[in-house]
This record gives structure tokens, C-alpha cells and sequence, in this order.
């Protein structure tokens, strides 16, 4: 555990030394008036006179030590603190950079309620544990450890007692410890399963609200809720009784030393100042023992908690290098790809050519793999066999950033920041002038909706962009595409949530984003791709034919079934006639 907190700790261990060395001094500042107070207590029990100074010095040597005490062990809490948020710090950016480092559909799958969890609450439950646990966990064994091995040295046998009720409470400690970690998977799994339950259903309200289901959704929520609670008070209660019990056994030192140090005492066994002795320090050393315990399961949590974070984020990272791209041209390659996902395959040996400064269509009922594809090409995943290429350069030869150099991915539903809609554009290519945006997004056909706007293309676009309707955050993110001007794009589904008075303008736009382009596009809208140079009809994640339109009419029947399809919703019209509704 601790190896794995000073690596987080970094440059910072340094800082996190000074804490355990402060706390360490801290401790000293705690128990030593208790040897002081023995010293008071002798000669009273030995009958024998005292200077009024003897006193004097040793209850202000008392007064003192209380108040270093303070001040030092506030400076170790401001050490120790200081060191922990440090920690975090580099745990989230190691944690950063491996999620950076996995493939974005992997991502996509943890779901979002998993990663919010990872990188808030899970990080921020270890803050406290290693502010606290790691610096005071160290000084209050080691000075306790210290006080016994000095008893020992006095009177082996008052030291024996005071040990006497240790076992007790650790084997009480013990037991809690066995109990909470059995639980603790359990806990883990159903936090993060509510996490995602509550962003999902937040997410998806207006669905809810829409087809009112509200009973069906809270229930699950409700569910999903109660699971947690009732895993958290399973944990604590397997916990609970064994924690009571080292509660009242592990400061109670003096549990044996009173009575059987007394008959020693009488015995002639031991002497009365060194049960004296034995009482002073056992309730010097109760406190730290008490603490020192009560730590050791937050250390456990620690080392959990760091290691199921670098579990989850253990996948095999992207295949890329540090190369840039060196491919011949632009045109793209698929050769006998397959993809599994989550062990299913669901693209088999695909082999497809997309020459520079083409269009390509892909089409295919749902499921048929058409957007698997797409983000194969844009190295979402790796392929399981086979290589996707450009310019005859495999994606998996290049890094990530030479490989979004070349391609603009325009997707069905494009993610909006919450800031000016020019700064979203500007994401496209970041050193831009504002005069660029601003043509970009002309061509976007966003002049519309932006003279709407009060502030017009300064508008924040809201949370996720939901000042915006579907439909303008699409021109939003083809704006993007037309400033970013890559050789290669790909448009999954670009038009979805157009209407049919606007789709004319966006196809204009679109016109423009692949003007002289290696393009592939992604479409349900049949009659809008009928003059691609290539139609590429999947069918189950199997190329099923390639061809023109005319071509694939003629000689693929997956095709002229799609085509059927499109021509009869085509037809498709809804009238009102007395006696009810038709369609």
C-alpha cells in the first residue's frame, strides 16, 4: 500500500515525509506529559520531600509539550494535507492517461456514471484516508511501539499486562476487517451500477415523461438506490459488533495493569512506582493505539480503492504509435476486417476500397455493422483481424493525433461544450481566426438559426448543447468539418435529425465539406446517396455486394429490398378522413 501511494506521490513524497516525521513529533508532544505526571506522582508515593521549583518545572514542561503538540500537529495536517491533494492529483492524471490510452468505444461502454464515480468519488474517499491514515497511521504505532519497549526496559511485567488486552481488540479488529472486506466487491459494484442508473435516468426523463413510464423507470431507479443501501448497511453491519468491540478493548490498557499490577504490588512481585509507571503510559499510549487501529482499515480501503482503479482501467490500451502519417494519398482500405465486440463477432473479414476523392456509401439495415465500420476507420477500436488503412499506411502505424489530422467525423449526435458556439467550431482546427469560424459556420447553413440567438455565434451552447435542437448542433459540428478541411471524411447519419425544409440546405453544405474528398457516408435515406461513385451494402457484418445503384438494383437483393423500403416510405403520407385516422 504504501509503495503505491509514494509512487502517486511523486515529486511530492518529500512533503509526505515531513508529515510522518511531524506527526511522529506530534506524538512525542502527546505522551510525554504523562511521564511527567510520573514524575509528579513518585516521590508522593515514596514519601519523600519535593523543591516547589521540581513541580514547577515539570506542570509547565506539561503546559508546554500540550501546546507543541498543537502547533506541530497542525502543521503535520497542513503537511500531510498538502501531500494527499497532491496524490489525487497525479492518481487522476495517471488515470487520465490511461483512459486516453483505451479505445473511445471502450470508453463509451464503461458508461458515463462508472468514469464520474472513478474520478470523483472513489478518488475523493481515499483523500481523507491518506491525509489522515498514512502520516497519523505511522506515528501512532511507532511511539506506542517505542513506550512498551521503555516499560519493558522498567517492569517486563506491568508491560505484559498493559499488552494483555491488545490481542483482544486486534483479533475483534481482525474480524471486522475479514467481514468488510468479503462485502466490500459487492459495495463497490453497487455504488457504481446506481451512478449509472442515476445518469441514465436524468438523461433519459424526456423519453420518460413522453411515453409515461414513469412508474417502470423510478422503479428500476428506486431499485437500483435501495440495492445500495441495503449493500452499504450489510457491510456495516457484518462491521458494527466488531467494532464496538476493539472500540472498548483497545483503549482499556489499563484493563489488567490496575487490578493484577495491584496484587504484584502486594506480592512484592512489582513496585508502586512502577505500577505507577505502567498506569501513567497506558493512558498515554491509549489514544494513539486507539487510532492506530481505527486506520488500519482505511489504509485497506486505500489499497482497494487505488488498485480496483487501475484494475478497470487495466484494458489493453489502443495499438498506435508515435509516427506520423506517410500514406501514399487519402485513398482508404479495409482489408479482411474483423471486429468482435465483447466476444461476439460482429464484422467478418470485410474487405472494401475507397479511392481518394470518392464517395462511398454505406448502407444497411440496423445491426448490419455500417457504423462499426466507420470507427474502425477512425480507430475508435482495433480491429480484431485484418488492417484498415490509408494511403497504404495501417492506422494502427500512425499516433491518434496524425490520424484526426486527416479525417473529419461528423456523427449522428455531436457533443457540444458548454461555451460560445464560435469556440465550439473552433475545435475543429483551434488556430483559426475568428473571421474563419465565422465563414464555416456560414457555409454550415448556421446563419439561420444564429440570427436568432441574442448574442448569435457567441451564445453558450449550453450543457452538452442543449440550448441547441438536434439539428443545429449537426450544422455545428459540420461547421467543425468544413473549418477543420480534412482530405478524408466520414458522415455517419449527418442529416438524421434534419427536417425536410432544411436537409436541401445541408446537403449544400455538405456538398462543400466534401468537395475534392475521400468520402464515406453513412445513410438510411436511400435517395440521397443514388449518385455515390460506390453503395456498399452490409447485411449481419458481411459485405454483402459493392457497387453503383443502378448495378446493385440489378444484382443484390439485400439492396433492392432497402430500396423497396425507402421507395414505400417515400409514399408515405398521413390523412384525416371522417370515421378516424389512416395512414
Amino acid at each position: 500500500m504504501f509503495k503505491k501511494v509514494l509512487e502517486y506521490a511523486g515529486e511530492h513524497r518529500k512533503t509526505t515525509y515531513c508529515a510522518v516525521a511531524a506527526m511522529l513529533a506530534g506524538m512525542v508532544m502527546q505522551v510525554l506529559p504523562f511521564w511527567f505526571i510520573y514524575q509528579i506522582i513518585r516521590p508522593l508515593l515514596m514519601g519523600e520531600t519535593v523543591a516547589a521549583e521540581y513541580m514547577i518545572w515539570r506542570i509547565a514542561a506539561i503546559a508546554i509539550c500540550t501546546v507543541l503538540y498543537a502547533v506541530i500537529y497542525i502543521r503535520g495536517l497542513s503537511l500531510s494535507h498538502n501531500s494527499a491533494y497532491n496524490t489525487l492529483k497525479n492518481l487522476r492524471i495517471s488515470l487520465q492517461a490511461k483512459l486516453e490510452s483505451l479505445p473511445l468505444g471502450m470508453i463509451q461502454e464503461k458508461g458515463v456514471g462508472a468514469v464520474k464515480k472513478m474520478f470523483i468519488d472513489d478518488i475523493e474517499k481515499i483523500e481523507l484516508p491518506l491525509a489522515h491514515a498514512l502520516p497519523e497511521g505511522i506515528a501512532n504505532v511507532t511511539i506506542p511501539v517505542l513506550v512498551f519497549l521503555g516499560m519493558f526496559l522498567a517492569d517486563w511485567r506491568m508491560a505484559l499486562l498493559a499488552l494483555a488486552s491488545l490481542p483482544f481488540g486486534m483479533v475483534a479488529m481482525m474480524m471486522m476487517y475479514r467481514s468488510g472486506t468479503s462485502k466490500m466487491e459487492d459495495y463497490y459494484e453497487s455504488a457504481q451500477k446506481m451512478n449509472n442508473t442515476i445518469v441514465e435516468y436524468i438523461n433519459g426523463m424526456e423519453v420518460v415523461k413522453v411515453f409515461n413510464r414513469d412508474g417502470e423507470s423510478y422503479h428500476r431507479y428506486e431499485q437500483d438506490i435501495r440495492s445500495y443501501r441495503d449493500f452499504t448497511l450489510a457491510w456495516y453491519k457484518a462491521c458494527w459488533p466488531w467494532m464496538a468491540i476493539y472500540n472498548s478493548l483497545v483503549p482499556c490498557v489499563a484493563l489488567f495493569v490496575l487490578p493484577v499490577g495491584s496484587w504484584f504490588v502486594m506480592k512484592g512481585y512489582s513496585t508502586l512506582p512502577g505500577l505507577a509507571l505502567a498506569l501513567c503510559m497506558s493512558f498515554g499510549i491509549s489514544g494513539p493505539l486507539l487510532r492506530a487501529i481505527s486506520f488500519l482499515p482505511t489504509m485497506a480501503r486505500i489499497d482497494y480503492t487505488i488498485s480496483s482503479l487501475e484494475q478497470m482501467m487495466n484494458e489493453p490500451p489502443l495499438i498506435q504509435s508515435a509516427e506520423p502519417f506517410s500514406g501514399k494519398d487519402h485513398g482508404v482500405k479495409f482489408e479482411n476486417v474483423s471486429f468482435a465486440y465483447k466476444e461476439a463477432e460482429v464484422l467478418h473479414g470485410i474487405t472494401l476500397e475507397v479511392p481518394e476523392g470518392s464517395l462511398t456509401a454505406l448502407v444497411g439495415e440496423s445491426g448490419s455493422g455500417k457504423s462499426t465500420l466507420a470507427r474502425l476507420l477512425v480507430h475508435f477500436y482495433d480491429v480484431t483481424k485484418g488492417s484498415v488503412r490509408i494511403g497504404g499506411q495501417d492506422v494502427q502505424h500512425m499516433s491518434l493525433e496524425a490520424l484526426n489530422n486527416q479525417i473529419s467525423y461528423v456523427a449522428q449526435e455531436q457533443f457540444l461544450f458548454n461555451m460560445s458556439l464560435m469556440e465550439n467550431i473552433r475545435l475543429g482546427r483551434p488556430e483559426a481566426t475568428d473571421e474563419e469560424v465565422l465563414e464555416a459556420a456560414k457555409k454550415a447553413q448556421c446563419g439561420e438559426f444564429l440570427d436568432r440567438l441574442e448574442n448569435g455565434i457567441h451564445t453558450m451552447a449550453g450543457d452538452g448543447g442543449r440550448q441547441l435542437s438536434g439539428g443545429e448542433r449537426q450544422r455545428i459540428s459540420l461547421a467543425r468539418a468544413i473549418l477543420k478541411n480534412a482530405p478524408v471524411v466520414v458522415l455517419d447519419e449527418a442529416t438524421a435529425f434534419m427536417d425536410p425544409e432544411n436537409e436541401e440546405k445541408m446537403n449544400e453544405a455538405i456538398a462543400q465539406v466534401i468537395e475534392r474528398k475521400t468520402v464515406i457516408v453513412i445513410a438510411h435515406r436511400l435517395h440521397s446517396i443514388i449518385n455515390a461513385d460506390q453503395i456498399c451494402v452490409l447485411e449481419t457484418g458481411n459485405l454483402a455486394a459493392a457497387g453503383t445503384h443502378e448495378e446493385l438494383l440489378t444484382t443484390c437483393p439485400a439492396y433492392q429490398r432497402l430500396w423497396q423500403a425507402a421507395e414505400g416510405s417515400a409514399q408515405w403520407k398521413v390523412s384525416t378522413e371522417k370515421g378516424g385516422n389512416t395512414l
